[in-house]
């Protein structure tokens, strides 16, 4: 329907009134702009150092702000751990051979270690656990041990690991013809595999200890299984290029010196992808080796390794900002008198020196917390008894032994009999403890009219007097370790120089002493082998074949923190990488 012409009239006039109200809009913005912003534009000139002043202020507001920000960090950020990291340890000593069958040095355990896995192994509770073991079993006579292997195990060549590996190391051992200095640990016992993941050890006798005795490490037979036992000490499996199963793998060696006086090796160590216990955290692990403690000090100063293994507390004391971990062995530091020959065989000369000997004294200069030794045992061990505790310090009674046993006092400070002059000479190892503690003993055993000669020898001079037991007496320390089995160093059958391994370094021999020993070791009740070794503990006393000193302790000072690893008691110098898989070094700032 078309619209009207009154409607169209109006809309015609409603579009009159809008437009006209746009226009004057447009008139009014314009002129507003004109006054505003046109003709006020020339006065911005006297405006621009105000503008100025506050465009700084706000630049100086933004960077305090920044910097506030980065300095506040510190309450909301922390530094974590990270893997990675190139670890470096120096050790004093040379480096020889990396197979476990042979491995006794510190250096050459220590790389052996990290190389090879062994059945069991010690946490850092110094409990016994498995390495490559899951389990082990007793059977009723307490002479056949079953031991089950974990599963998936390989060598770091990739190649699997099985039963037969271990059968191989042991019969290795075994073998005359290998030379280990482990072999009369395992005379006389057969070693089988039933399957490929389960040995069997079958003993001649029970050995209550036995089982602490399966922590040497194994070895591939399908890379030494072609070699003869009689060329396995030169093999280059031992020093070029050994394969193992433990945490670390070999990467290569460097050797500068032309002779033991100054021959250094670098060893390279990196993580084993196929370790049992999980991939090392660190990305490589380097062994350093010095032959004198004195450049081993001098390369820590020098930044030359991270961390160091043997350097006196007192001279770790005097480094500052260093991390100190503390380890305590259980083991004893003895003088073992030689009592086969010479002035040691009179036991009143013995006994005298014990008397004469101030523990106490000695102890409070090792600058370490430790325990004293004063019986074969340890404080706290099976069998330990505090009532066959060595002779405490008494000066008087010990010039009363030399006197009435004929050892008559000069006007020199000395004592004679016949015409003789009454000395002898310590043997022991050149560290400074060792050092320390030689010098105090000639100072104290001086005061009962002893003349003590001291013969500090360098690694390798002092292994060769102790493998063939070329001393009067030696000052020394011997692995105890958990289980009072102390059979090897105080049997008669152990005091043979020249038995391969003799560690009866007094060479002390007595019948009551043996049967006590022996049968100590082969009762699995705790309550008896208390019992039976009483007999031993009281001959041990009143004989007087050493006389004990104090446990020693393991220093490893380290310029960074490290991450995982904390002070314990130990067995070895080895069982400080109970953890080592998980310890870190490298740190980064972290939001928590």
């Amino acid at each position: 329907m078309a619209m009207s012409w009154q409607k169209k009239n109006l809309l015609n006039r409603f579009f009159e009134k809008t437009f006209k109200k746009l226009f004057d809009y447009s008139n009014n913005a314009g002129d507003y702009i004109e006054k505003n912003i046109f003709r006020k534009y020339s006065s911005l000139n006297r405006s621009k150092r105000f503008i100025i002043s506050w465009l700084l202020l706000i630049v100086i507001l933004f960077f305090v702000l920044v910097v506030q920000n980065f300095m506040l960090s510190d309450y909301y950020q922390v530094n974590k751990f990270i893997p990675g990291g190139v670890f470096s340890e120096g050790i004093v000593g040379t480096f020889t051979n990396a197979n476990p069958i042979y491995a006794t040095s510190d250096v050459d355990s220590t790389v052996s270690h990290l190389l090879f896995a062994s059945l069991f192994t010690y946490n850092n509770q110094n409990k016994l656990v498995g390495d490559l073991a899951s389990s082990y079993s007793i059977d009723t006579t307490g002479r056949v041990y079953t031991i089950k292997l974990k599963p998936n195990l390989f060598w770091q060549d990739g190649r699997p690991l099985t039963s037969q590996d271990v059968v191989f190391t042991y019969n290795l051992i075994q073998n005359p013809d290998t030379q280990s200095p482990f072999q009369s640990s395992f005379q006389g016992i057969k070693v089988t595999a039933t399957n490929p993941t389960t040995v069997v050890f079958k003993l001649p006798d029970v050995l209550s200890s036995f089982i602490y005795s399966l922590t040497n490490g194994i070895v591939p037979e399908h890379i030494l299984g072609s070699i003869p036992p009689i060329d396995m000490r030169s093999a280059l499996f031992n020093t070029n290029h050994p394969i193992g199963s433990g945490p670390f793998s070999w990467q290569g060696i460097e050797v500068t010196g032309s002779d033991p006086t100054n021959a250094e090796s670098q060893i390279q160590l990196v993580p084993n992808k196929y370790f049992n216990g999980g991939q090392a955290k660190l990305s490589e692990y380097i062994i350093k080796s010095y032959p004198t403690n004195q450049l081993l000090q001098q390369a820590f100063l020098a930044n030359q390794v991270i961390a160091a293994v043997g350097l006196s507390n007192k001279n770790v004391n005097k480094i500052p900002n260093v991390y100190r971990y503390h380890f305590l062995f259980t083991a004893g530091t003895y003088v073992f008198f030689k009592t086969s020959s010479g002035f040691l065989t009179d036991q009143q000369l013995r006994q005298a020196l014990v008397m004469a000997t101030n523990v106490p004294q000695i102890i409070n200069s090792l600058g370490y917390v430790t325990h004293q030794v004063s019986e074969p045992l340890l404080v706290g061990q099976l069998g330990y008894n505090p009532k066959y505790k060595q002779s405490s310090l008494n000066l008087n009674g010990a010039n009363q032994l030399l006197q009435s046993n004929g050892w008559l006092l000069s006007k020199n400070g000395y004592r004679y009999k016949n015409n003789q002059l009454l000395q002898f000479s310590l043997t022991t190892l050149d560290t400074p403890d060792y050092t320390m503690v030689a010098n105090l003993l000639q100072k104290q055993w001086q005061k009962i009219g002893v003349k003590l000669n001291l013969n500090i020898q360098a690694p390798g001079d002092f292994n060769i007097s102790l493998q063939y037991h070329q001393y009067d007496a030696l000052l020394y320390d011997i692995s105890i370790g958990i289980d009072p089995d102390v059979f090897i160093y105080w049997d008669s059958s152990q005091a043979n120089p020249q038995l391969t391994g003799s560690l009866n370094f007094s060479e002390f021999k007595n019948s009551t002493a043996d049967e006590s020993l022996e049968s100590g070791r082969t009762r699995l009740n705790p309550a008896l082998r208390v019992i039976k070794y009483q007999s031993f503990l009281n001959v041990w006393q009143q004989q007087a074949p050493a006389v004990g000193l104090y446990q020693p302790g393991l220093i490893l000072v380290s310029h960074s923190v490290i991450n995982g690893l904390r002070g314990h008691v130990i067995n070895t110098n080895t069982d400080i990488f109970a953890n080592l898989v998980n310890w870190e070094i490298d740190s980064q700032r972290q939001t928590e």
